[in-house]
């Protein structure tokens, strides 16, 4: 699978070892950084990952900041790109499940020494179960289109 990742400044220690391990894995990773602890503004790098799901250079996104929060919500501003802060494997799993969260949002300040791999593996191995799901996805990507107001 093409995986794009980025982080902040505060989610770059999560971003190396999520790097390694999706490469070991087998998968196409591509970091669009950051990679120092020099603070910088993190809707430029959910930009720069969201981007690559939109226009499908990328098949999945993952992206950390202190809470995961602010990344989805600057994700979520691209047509087709539905991104989901995730805390927990079973967040990971309904996201995908019912949402088909193409973009994961982690909270680099709040897993301390827990490991966040079994997090993504759970997300990346986890299907879209369609059906009455599909319908509200499509609803979903139908406000992407509509004026505000």
């Amino acid at each position: 699978m093409r995986i794009a990742i980025a982080s902040d400044h505060r989610g770059v220690h999560i971003k190396a070892k999520l790097v390694q391990l999706l490469s070991a894995a087998g998968h196409q990773v591509d970091d669009k950084g950051t990679h120092g602890d020099q603070s910088v503004d993190y809707p430029d790098y959910a930009a720069m990952v969201s981007r690559d799901v939109a226009n499908g250079t990328a098949e999945r996104g993952i992206l950390i900041c202190g809470t995961g929060v602010g990344m989805a919500i600057a994700a979520n501003k691209f047509s087709g790109v539905r991104a989901a802060t995730c805390y927990d494997e079973v967040m990971a799993e309904i996201c995908r499940r019912h949402n088909d969260v193409n973009v994961l949002c982690l909270p680099g300040d709040l897993f301390g020494d827990r490991p966040v791999a079994d997090l993504v593996r759970v997300w990346l191995q986890t299907d879209f179960e369609s059906g009455r799901h599909l319908r509200r996805i499509e609803k979903i990507a139908s406000l992407e289109t509509k004026p505000n107001g």
